[in-house]
């Protein structure tokens, strides 16, 4: 490749954020000092130390306000002018909820030190300058600056600058699955031109100086440059960088110089561990905790009030009165004392049990069977940890499409050359035989034969002298062989499934290109009557740009992926036959031979690709400016010029007509010696088909499906290739054999260019070939008219136009669409270009602007070659989940890259769009065009809600509903200020919105749009690294853990294996997760209101004073324990609805999200119903016992057992589902209460003055009286609640199914789970009646 030599004083960058490396043993001071400052190697994501664990855990809990107003409270109980019990009873709600939150921190931090110590202490091998070799050292003693030494299968310590390879090429392979989630090997080089590239590299001999950017957590992204001693300064680029916890692979020895340790490097950066976001439902809690707050003081005011009234209007008092104190003064303490005595008011418990029921749910969720992938042996990952009752709650999805809503296994399907189609219909009968049995891939997935390696069990494993401890080492013991590679599903490579490789060439287009083969020279065939020497031109260049117009990594079962084999020298019968292709320069833009030419074997194959060096297509005139030709003979031009070649325009191809006798002659002689040539090709693989069997087992690793397919489509035509080094690769060509190609750049694809480019040395003609791959819509504008004759000019027209239409085709039918174009450079052309590349490239400020204002200034005047068609399948079950999604009252909207055609045919095969539904589309040039337009479809759209009403209010119907297409340029004007109001109301009314060709920063703001303006739930899911700011800006995240790695997952709030599994999430998970804890909240409300009346009413009895008749531990236990478990039981697993009536009738997601378990509404009436309960229970008692002697812990002692029972009873009546868990944690509550107050009034003689309740309590159990009023208080108080319920069941039996629907769903779920037990079992002879209705009821108790 190039490097960038400069002078020391020239165009050095001091810039002030930027990071300076060098040895670490160098004698410089400043140096060391430098390298000092920098943080070690160690790791350290524990939160505390022994010594700040308390304050800092404990600063940490005061950030929630109800931790401090109890803390406040606390502390006012130890005034003694307001106290209201005992201090020390006062500090038992707060401490134990400070100390339950402080051990869970305390068990989460622990497994953080254990981990990180685990981590600090691998081994690796690190230089000692004192030693002059390498040692064995911790990773936390790791610096920036030291060298460090890494086998094969080590993984990581640091991020490090590659400065050696074991590799003659200097070439490193690393796995980043450890980091990213991808399973494919990534390409490293070593930084180029350095002073030492030997096999022994010292670093006692490196004096170089680093320049980089600080710390950073992009991990595609290094900008930086290394200054030799001599003053020659070369760029780096995340090319040259090892990153941290990566895994060396196939390499045998590597060492680097660290540039970032510890915390510092992109691995550490990144890992930000779950995401914490906070709920709608969070939100309206701390609302309502405020109101409560409100409710508080109202009554603290009132009793305040009444007894300074009750102490003015008293007069001769029986008991002690401070008379000295004012009426005024002594309202205020009472106000004080009654914030202490109603403190329980505020619910203290509520925040850690919420935490509690959270994780509970998310237990369930994670470790739920439907949502488990046996294929990818992967689950749902909760990363948010409190945001599950959200999934509840979603009204908008916005979805990705290919890898999301479609496989992301991408298939060459069919492909267009020259503006001619190739259906490729056998390959579309191949792929409808996987469409019926997609089982058969894996029957068929390539393992490894007995002739490979013993030591090489997949191909990503190497023998190597080390090991490491990842649990992602990918080998195994030679005795485990045998098992893996029979294993049907054995993993080989990424992107690599049969699917993709098993290619049926087009026949017509496999005749054309074997033109490059003698045997296809027969007169006979009448070949050249159809085929012109530009279209074969343009055909051999479509599958040359196929095969080396990639990032894609070769390797062979028995062999490792940087060994580059030598090219194979073409067959002797071409020497023979080489006069005779000379005398057959017959290309129409062919205007000289060379003497090397001649002298070449490819003489044929040579003079068919020499043309012009402007880059667009031209018809030629006599030139002698070709580096490739420097001496053209005069002989040859004659030749050439002697033999005319007309087009025929109406065909569509050129149409060659033969003007030269003697070219006629030269085929002729040309079919004899291509007989000898097929017939030595034919021995030569009948030979050689036994013993290379493993040879051309080529396993191919991309880094995107897309280049996966297409390498494999070219070498389905024997365009193979064979090998890749960082500045070769080998390509085997057919009837020509293996050519290495000089590869001097490579342009990688990025979402703003949407395309990539390689630049080379052409095999053939050794011109400088720019290849380029990409969206249709980006290369159709770059690709420009040639300049030259008229007919050319008209040919050239004639493809494009033709390729258009069969863009278009393949879009309607579903398939992803690329264009492939070519230009060829100026030798003058490309040097200026590079020179301003290598600077780009050294620059580290503004990189990414420079190299993108370089790359669209090369990619420029292309020659458009071809297009391709690959189709990209959808997941399984994806039509079914999207119309549940849409039954269930959400709104489905895709965000896509493709174009608009593709996206509608998708949104056809999923079921987003129907045949009765009516498809708008805007596609606009200009922002007037777009706002016309935007209120034109906005009328459209409104004539037609008449029809369409009962549609909108229900998506199941049939009746007809719209779908808005918008292509990416308008989705740009209508997102702007003064356009978004109109795209917003027009896209309310539509039943799904389908974004096309949008970028990444578009789809973010698209669902900002909706977010903010609707005030809507909206959920983004997406596969991939460009749906990342989508998933991030969504109330809730979703990433699938697919092809493209784990960027979408690790930015997610959930992450799901498959789409289908959404289904489940949010109709199953989502609506059980919302409706406990909603109902759970309420009921922590409605229980702590109902206990604290009961001490209210209370206050009307004794002046106000702040006297409770209930022993302060007991009032404070009370909801603090006797009443807490029953809540989180219920809160994790009651279930209002079965959950395959939630999948079978999704209209029920709707209804709940529509009557909103938790709103204001509900709220009042809840606290309503928990005063009305508490007057119930202190009345009955209280006129019961009115007249008598009983005192005033006798008159509570009822009340509170009443109190009790009606608090769980209540729950019982709001409960769904009732299991053995749910009774037994009822019977310890009330058994844990009496127990309690036994033991205390029993033996506590002399504690909690002046509530004592010794022999309170055996006194009040023996009388009858005390049973009666317990049972009349309870049944009184919970009437009305149990009416209501029945009322409520009544009015909306579709909220709550019938124990008969239930039992339904539950015996045809069992029917169906024998059905399919009988099928898999049908061997065994013992099938098992699943028609025998006796067997239902017993075996649905046993599954379920």
């Amino acid at each position: 490749m190039h490097s960038l030599k400069l002078p020391f004083h020239i165009h050095r960058e001091r810039l002030p954020r930027k990071r300076i490396v060098g040895p670490s043993f160098a004698e410089d001071e400043d140096l060391k000092k430098v390298l000092k400052s920098y943080q070690s190697n160690k790791i350290r994501t524990t939160k505390y130390s022994f010594l700040s664990f308390l304050p800092k855990n404990l600063f940490e809990q005061l950030h929630r306000i109800a931790n401090i107003y109890f803390i406040f409270l606390a502390a006012l109980n130890f005034v003694p002018v307001v106290e209201a019990f005992q201090p020390e009873v006062s500090l038992v709600p707060i401490v134990l909820v400070l100390s339950v939150t402080a051990i869970k921190d305390v068990f989460e931090d622990f497994r953080r030190f254990h981990s990180d110590r685990l981590v600090n202490r691998q081994l690796c091998d690190l230089y000692s300058s004192a030693q002059k070799d390498y040692v064995d050292c911790c990773w936390k003693d790791v610096r920036v600056g030291d060298f460090v030494r890494l086998s094969c299968n080590e993984i990581i310590p640091a991020d490090m600058v590659l400065l050696y390879s074991s590799d003659p090429r200097g070439v490193c392979y690393i796995e980043t699955a450890n980091l990213d989630g991808e399973t494919n090997l990534k390409q490293r080089q070593v930084v180029s031109d350095l002073p030492l590239q030997d096999s022994q590299f010292s670093p006692e001999n490196f004096h170089s100086r680093i320049e980089c950017e600080n710390p950073n957590n992009d991990l595609n992204r290094f900008r930086g440059f290394i200054e030799h001693a001599s003053g020659v300064r070369v760029g780096l680029h995340s090319s040259n960088v090892l990153l941290r916890s990566c895994t060396i692979r196939n390499t045998e020895t590597v060492i680097g110089i660290v540039v970032y340790a510890g915390h510092e490097t992109k691995a550490m950066m990144n890992n930000s561990g779950p995401r914490y976001k906070r709920s709608l439902l969070e939100r309206r809690l701390n609302r309502d905790i405020l109101w409560c707050v409100a409710l508080l003081i109202v009554m603290c005011l009132i009793a305040a009030v009444g007894h300074g009234l009750w102490l003015k209007n008293l007069k001769d008092p029986i008991f002690q009165v401070d008379g000295e104190m004012s009426p005024a003064l002594a309202a205020f303490y009472v106000f004080w004392t009654m914030i202490i005595v109603l403190q329980v008011l505020i619910p203290i418990s509520l925040y850690v049990s919420i935490e509690i029921v959270k994780l509970g749910q998310i237990y369930f969720i994670h470790n739920d069977l439907d949502m488990y992938n046996e294929e990818q042996d992967s689950r749902i990952q909760c990363r948010a940890l409190n945001i599950t009752e959200d999934l509840g709650q979603i009204q908008y999805v916005f979805s990705d499409k290919t890898g999301t809503l479609t496989e992301n296994k991408m298939v060459f399907r069919r492909c267009s050359i020259f503006g001619v189609e190739y259906p490729h219909e056998e390959n579309a009968r191949r792929l409808a035989v996987y469409e019926e049995d997609p089982n058969r891939g894996a029957s068929r997935t390539v393992t490894l034969k007995s002739a490979c390696s013993r030591k090489s069990l997949t191909c990503r494993s190497l023998s190597c002298n080390r090991s490491s401890v990842s649990l992602h080492t990918l080998t195994a013991e030679s005795g485990e062989e045998d098992q893996l590679s029979s294993h049907p599903q054995a993993k080989t490579a990424a992107f690599c499934s049969p699917m993709a490789k098993d290619v049926v060439p087009d026949p017509a287009l496999e005749k054309k290109l074997n033109s490059l083969c003698s045997s296809l020279l027969h007169l006979s065939d009448g070949l050249f009557k159809t085929t012109s020497n530009l279209e074969l031109t343009y055909i051999t260049d479509f599958f040359l740009a196929l095969t080396i117009c990639n990032t894609v990594v070769v390797s062979s079962p028995g062999q490792p992926r940087h060994v580059m084999r030598e090219a194979r020298t073409p067959l002797k019968s071409l020497e023979e036959i080489k006069v005779m292709f000379q005398r057959l320069s017959f290309s129409p833009f062919t205007t000289m031979s060379t003497p090397q030419m001649k002298s070449s074997p490819r003489s044929f194959t040579s003079r068919l690709f020499i043309r012009g060096k402007s880059g667009s297509l031209t018809f030629p005139t006599p030139t002698n400016n070709s580096p490739s030709c420097p001496n053209p003979e005069p002989e040859s031009y004659e030749e050439t010029s002697s033999l005319k070649v007309e087009l025929n325009m109406s065909a569509g191809r050129g149409d060659p007509i033969w003007a030269d006798q003697d070219s006629k002659e030269a085929l002729k002689e040309a079919q004899i010696s291509s007989d000898r040539f097929k017939g030595s090709m034919e021995d030569q693989d009948e030979d050689g088909s036994s013993g290379e069997d493993s040879e051309d087992e080529l396993l191919y690793e991309a880094e995107s499906p897309d280049e996966a397919a297409l390498v494999h489509a070219a070498r389905a035509y024997h365009c193979t290739l064979r090998a890749r080094s960082p500045e070769n690769l080998l390509v085997e060509l057919p009837g020509i054999g293996s050519l290495p190609v000089r590869l001097l750049h490579v342009l990688p694809f990025d979402s703003n260019r949407k395309r990539m480019s390689v630049v080379v040395r052409h095999p053939l003609t050794g011109e400088l070939v720019v290849y380029t791959k990409g969206a249709d819509s980006v290369i159709m504008d770059l690709a420009e008219r040639p300049k030259g004759a008229e007919h050319a000019q008209e040919l050239y027209s004639h493809i494009r136009e033709q390729t258009q239409k069969h863009l278009d085709a393949y879009a309607r039918e579903g398939l992803r669409t690329l264009c492939i174009a070519k230009k060829v450079l100026e030798e003058e052309e490309y040097d200026v270009w590079m020179k301003r590349q290598l600077l780009a490239e050294s620059s580290i400020e503004n990189r990414e602007e420079l190299l993108l204002e370089s790359a669209q200034r090369l990619e420029t005047n292309l020659t458009l070659l071809g297009s391709t068609g690959i189709v990209d399948r959808l997941q399984e079950e994806v039509p079914e989940t999207i119309e549940a999604l849409q039954r269930a009252g959400i709104k489905v909207w895709v965000l896509t890259g493709d174009k608009q055609e593709t996206a509608i045919n998708i949104a056809n095969a999923c079921k987003l769009l129907r045949s009765s539904d009516q498809l708008l589309t805007a596609n606009c040039d200009n922002k007037d065009a777009c706002a016309a337009l935007l209120n034109e479809l906005i009328v459209e759209v409104q004539c037609g809600q008449e029809g369409v009403s009962e549609q909108r209010e229900d998506p199941s119907s049939g009746s007809t509903g719209f779908i808005l297409a918008i292509d990416g340029r308008t989705l740009d004007w209508a997102l702007q200020e003064d356009l978004r109001s109109s795209f917003l109301e027009l896209s309310r009314k539509c039943k799904a919105v389908l974004c096309c060709r949008s970028t990444p920063l578009q789809k973010s703001k698209v669902v900002q749009l909706v977010r903010d303006h609707l005030r809507v739930m909206t959920l983004a899911v997406g596969d991939g690294a460009n749906d990342v700011s989508m998933i991030q800006v969504a109330d809730v995240g979703i990433g699938i853990s697919g092809q493209e790695g784990m960027q979408a997952v690790m930015s997610s709030d959930f992450a799901i294996p498959r789409f289908h599994h959404l289904r489940k999430l949010l109709l199953v998970h989502g609506h059980w997760c919302y409706h406990r804890l909603a109902n759970m909240i309420l009921y922590f409300f409605y229980k702590n209101v109902m206990y604290v009346n009961l001490l209210f009413w209370y206050q009307f009895f004794c002046g106000f004073s702040g006297s409770v008749m209930i022993n302060s531990w007991v009032l404070i236990l009370f909801n603090l324990l006797f009443t807490s478990v029953p809540p989180l039981i219920y809160g994790v697993l009651d279930q209002d609805t079965a959950a395959d009536a939630l999948e079978e009738h999704p209209e029920l997601y709707q209804a709940a999200r529509s009557s909103k378990v938790y709103v204001p509404s509900i709220f009042w009436i809840t606290i309503l119903d928990a005063f009305y309960q508490s007057c119930i229970c202190f009345f009955i008692p209280y006129f019961a016992l009115a007249g008598s002697d009983v005192d005033g812990l006798s008159f509570g002692s009822p009340i509170n057992t009443s109190a009790l029972f009606i608090i769980l009873l209540h729950q019982v009546i709001e409960s769904h589902t009732l299991t053995w868990i749910h009774a037994l944690v009822l019977f310890l509550s009330a058994a844990s209460y009496f127990a309690f107050v036994l033991l205390f009034s029993t033996f506590c003689i002399v504690c909690s003055h002046p509530t004592n309740l010794l022999g309170v309590e055996p006194r009040q159990l023996s009388t009858p009286l005390f049973y009666v009023i317990c049972a009349v208080t309870t049944v009184t108080a919970l009437i009305p609640r149990i009416f209501f319920r029945s009322l409520f069941n009544t009015v909306h039996p579709s909220a709550l199914l019938t124990k008969d629907q239930r039992q339904e769903a539950a015996s045809e779920s069992y029917r169906r789970r024998m059905q399919r037990w009988n099928q898999n079992h049908a061997r065994t002879g013992l099938p098992v009646c699943a028609d025998n209705p006796g067997l239902v009821p017993g075996q649905e108790e046993v599954l379920s």
